[in-house]
């Protein structure tokens, strides 16, 4: 060998090994066009996939391709399958029975492949987060291929996405306890309340975990769990890094808490789904209220010049991935009495606003905001002001003086309640609207809770609800248009405040509802006096559900139209008879697909149809929002939709249930 080719010979074989370890260190794997890895469709969170041959001409001849049944993968059947699948190398993943079982399926005939069951006993039947969770999450090094995912009971398991065995160099057989190694002091971890629904996210080899804790209108102020986030190795399920979302002594954020409410304090975890860009080395993480929904007087913050306090409430965090070093964060809600969790995965998104490049991370929220910012330094794309808020009078209560407010884009659905918000079809039934409504106080977003008297107000009337807007399934975006969309509940709620009873919980408030002093009446609903409600109508005006499509170079909505048809109670309701009724759209928790072509949702609650009890699978234009086609599904749509290519075949696939429909998973194709 001359000493040219030795030369040439050392210089391949150091070529092939910084590639073989640039491949390991970057985790280059990266599935392909047709397949859905992620529970977004990739770790971007877009809910988008290029794949084009469902379109407007065919959609309304899909066929079902296949089904799967859940409701004996467990204890009992699920009547709330939230669940995304996950679709690689040809096999289909999803979880089954309240996460009892994974299951593997051939992704072309639905046949299953393997199946990995656990049962957890007490720890599992009494977890305070059931049903299916939202999915899985799925990890190759191109060699290895992994499915990650979290129990009911709280614990995470790696299995081999080929065999569906557990990874014996994983944690212990395979399990890591998500109870231990959570830094929290005093506290009886193995009975604690904690969970998660979110699917776990893996980026650069690291699984970052949230928690999901106890909620509720009555907690105790002083026994909730800390919401910490962690990274754990891929390979060996051991904690890389830890982050207290409640700051110990010395961290950052530290000082906006008062420090007694900083050591009892708790929930401030992320139970939604989270996002990462990995070419930032950065993951993105909605976090939730601290402890008490309604009632801040037990968690007072401490302000020392900025407007954020008790963080990480309520705010957009950035961690690096690979430490868990916060890189940036922006507070949403300072202070939240209004239980405005953030409740779903940051979308990123690369725009061009005013002619440059940005790129962004966008966080749609329960008040029906999307807050826009650029993800690799926090600053908001475009204005959010700090204005002044009505400040409340509840005993005890801490209130901020200032809120941030969105300039742009405007809000995607209704925000506070006025007059002009309630039931308007008929002159009856808009004065008693009125009447029933004049009980309460309205005002704008951010107007706080009240003190319930049965004598008025009983409660502050608010739109949207505690559960958004905007909840747990986000949105989707279209990176080749730059257009935004989201499906939205519109319904109003009443915050109301009173004394606990019973030792239900230490804190002095927790919600309720004044009882009527006249022993013999009736029980008061929800809203009090029978609840929000007119002859059985919503009192406020349709739509009932939206889906709203943003411009985001610009910032701009483009169009709105209700999703979903008229509910069976509506159309039927005595009251409206001779009254035409448009469609109202259907509340639901409604994710959507983008396609190529087309917009995909299906519509939430059971509703009649020729075709019988269930609801539609919609397509809609994403240009403009018509009606494209629509398949009838034999309950409503509970599961984000996904989409995936198999041997040149386009495929949907929807989870569906509701009351008395065990959950399902619908798998559709076009005909031969």
């Amino acid at each position: 060998m001359t000493r040219l080719r030795r030369w040439i010979t050392k210089l391949c074989v150091v070529a092939l090994f910084v590639g073989t370890a640039t491949v390991s260190m970057r985790g280059q794997w990266a599935p392909k066009v047709g397949e859905w890895a992620t529970y977004g469709g990739d770790l971007a969170s877009m809910r988008y996939s290029p794949l084009d041959q469902i379109n407007a001409s065919n959609f309304s001849k899909l066929q079902l391709a296949f089904r799967f049944r859940t409701e004996h993968f467990g204890p009992r059947p699920e009547f709330q399958f939230q669940g995304t699948p996950l679709m690689v190398n040809g096999r289909l993943f999803t979880t089954a029975g309240t996460r009892r079982a994974v299951v593997a399926m051939d992704a072309a005939t639905g046949e299953q492949l393997w199946m990995h069951s656990i049962n957890e006993g007490k720890r599992g039947e009494a977890a305070p987060r059931q049903l299916s969770g939202r999915g899985l999450a799925y990890w190759s090094d191109g060699k290895q291929e992994r499915i990650i995912y979290v129990t009911a009971g709280y614990q995470m398991i790696a299995l081999d996405a080929v065999t569906g065995q557990r990874i014996n160099g994983f944690g212990t057989g395979g399990i890591v306890d998500l109870k231990l190694g959570l830094d929290q002091e005093g506290l009886d971890l193995t009975t604690a309340e904690i969970g998660l629904h979110a699917a776990p996210i893996v980026s650069k080899d690291i699984i970052v975990i949230g928690a999901a804790l106890r909620e509720g209108g009555a907690p105790r102020s002083k026994t909730n769990v800390k919401g910490h986030i962690r990274g754990f190795d891929v390979r060996t399920g051991k904690r890389v890094w830890v982050f207290h979302t409640i700051p110990l002594k010395g961290e950052f954020g530290y000082d906006t808490w008062d420090p007694d409410a900083a050591a009892y304090t708790g929930n401030t975890g992320v139970w939604a789904q989270m996002s990462a860009d990995e070419e930032l080395g950065i993951v993105y993480m909605p976090v939730e209220l601290p402890t008490g929904d309604y009632y801040g007087g037990h968690r007072r913050g401490n302000k020392k010049g900025s407007p954020d306090t008790s963080l990480f409430s309520e705010t957009l965090l950035a961690l690096d991935i690979k430490t868990g070093q916060r890189k940036w964060h922006y507070q949403l809600v300072h202070h939240g009495i209004w239980d405005h969790d953030i409740p779903c995965a940051p979308i990123l998104m690369d725009l061009v606003v005013d002619g440059k490049p940005v790129k962004a991370v966008a966080q749609p929220t329960k008040q029906n905001w999307l807050y826009v910012f650029d993800r690799a330094t926090g600053k908001p794309v475009w204005p959010i002001e700090e204005r002044p808020v009505e400040k409340g009078d509840v005993p005890g209560e801490w209130y901020s003086p200032t809120q941030p407010f969105v300039t742009k884009p405007p809000a995607y659905e209704r925000q506070g309640v006025t007059v002009d918000d309630l039931l308007d079809w008929t002159p009856e039934l808009r004065a008693e609207a009125i009447k029933v409504a004049s009980m309460y106080k309205m005002g704008p977003i951010f107007t706080p809770p009240v003190v319930s008297k049965w004598e008025g107000p009983r409660g502050t009337l608010m739109i949207p609800e505690v559960t958004g807007g905007a909840n747990w399934q986000g949105g989707s975006f279209d990176p080749e248009t730059k257009r935004f969309y989201i499906f939205t509940n519109v319904a109003i709620t009443s915050l109301n405040l009173v004394p606990p009873e019973d030792n239900a919980s230490d804190m002095l408030y927790v919600r309720g509802i004044a009882r009527n002093p006249d022993p013999t009446a009736k029980p008061a609903g929800p809203g009090g006096g029978g609840g929000l409600n007119v002859r059985g109508l919503p009192l406020i005006k349709p739509p009932y559900a939206t889906i709203t499509a943003i411009d985001m170079n610009k910032g701009e909505q483009m169009w709105r139209i209700p999703h979903g048809e008229t509910a069976d109670n509506i159309k039927n309701n005595p009251a409206l008879k001779g009254v035409t009724i448009p469609r109202t759209g259907r509340p639901g928790r409604i994710g959507v697909l983008t396609t190529k072509t087309l917009l995909i949702a299906g519509e939430g609650g059971f509703a009649t149809y020729p075709e019988g009890r269930g609801a539609y699978l919609r397509a809609y234009d994403k240009a403009t929002g018509a009606d494209i086609g629509q398949v009838f599904m034999p309950a409503p749509q509970t599961g984000s939709p996904m989409t995936y290519s198999l041997n040149g075949t386009q495929y949907l696939a929807v989870a569906v249930s509701g009351p008395g429909y065990p959950g399902e998973l619908l798998v559709y194709k076009l005909g031969d």
